[in-house]
């Protein structure tokens, strides 16, 4: 069975988030820290605006109030993920470098130390970051990081990019390619766990896309129960890929909430923990 077909049309999804990460701002791109458990996500206002990085930490009641990240900066910033062992964190942010505020957002990458605390943040270099903006940094298992960005070159308004360290500071990076992309926005790709397949978000809708022998397959656009009216975004898989979370204008008063895509595995884990 293709693990890329498990998760997205067996049934509705289910709104998972509740307060005191709900509120009635807007929350979206959910991340969980693999050494902690926390969960990292943004939060921004029901118009999507300012966004700011949050952590909720699962206490013997339950999740507690989301604090600013530790990592946080002066800027806007959003869309977390962690490496699979804890240690590294991707986001991206418009904060002040060299005394500088930018405008544009760029993708950063922060280690964890053996003590458990965050190191500095580092701006990735040239060609990862561009003159324009980039979004939604994620690691691929095969050494891709694969990102959204609107810099020269591409094929459309915005495109998917990928990345890849071929030695310690130096970078190399190409578009994702025509299968991927069009003339109109791309902006969110997810590889899964496994690397067989992603889900990706254009300007209205998430899609899907298989890896082959040849690379990604022509984007499949997914069904009503996962694109129900174009504000989806901030998608994140459990570490199996059977289950997925992403975020949703619920147009019923709540702003942006996470719904489960459960693919019946107990994740995310709840809490308190048992």
């Amino acid at each position: 069975m293709i693990v890329g077909a498990l998760p997205l049309a067996a049934s509705a999804p289910i709104v998972w988030s509740k307060p005191p990460i709900s509120s009635g701002q807007f929350e979206s791109h959910p991340a969980f820290d693999p050494l902690t458990g926390d969960l990292w996500f943004v939060r921004s206002t029901p118009e999507f605006r300012g966004w700011r990085l949050k952590v909720s930490h699962c206490g013997k009641n339950g999740w507690g109030e989301p604090t600013e990240a530790p990592v946080a900066g002066d800027g806007v910033e959003a869309d977390p993920w962690f490496s699979g062992d804890g240690r590294t964190l991707w986001f991206i942010s418009t904060r002040t470098t060299d005394g500088v505020r930018h405008k544009d957002l760029d993708i950063w990458r922060v280690t964890r130390g053996r003590d458990g605390k965050w190191e500095t943040p580092e701006r990735l270099p040239a060609p990862v970051n561009s003159p324009g903006q980039e979004w939604f940094p994620r690691p691929a298992p095969d050494g891709w990081l694969y990102f959204g960005s609107d810099r020269a070159g591409g094929f459309g308004k915005t495109d998917i990019w990928r990345a890849r360290e071929d030695r310690p500071g130096h970078w190399i990076a190409e578009n994702a390619g025509a299968s991927l992309n069009t003339a109109e926005h791309e902006y969110e790709p997810l590889p899964s766990p496994d690397g067989t397949w992603m889900p990706l978000s254009g300007a209205d809708a998430y899609f899907r896309s298989q890896r082959t022998a040849n690379g990604w397959s022509p984007r499949v656009r997914l069904g009503p129960e996962i694109n129900a009216n174009g504000s989806e975004i901030g998608a994140a898989f459990s570490p199996s890929g059977k289950s997925w979370l992403f975020a949703r204008d619920t147009k019923d008063g709540r702003s942006g909430e996470l719904l489960l895509v459960d693919g019946h595995e107990g994740w995310p884990e709840p809490c308190p923990r048992k």
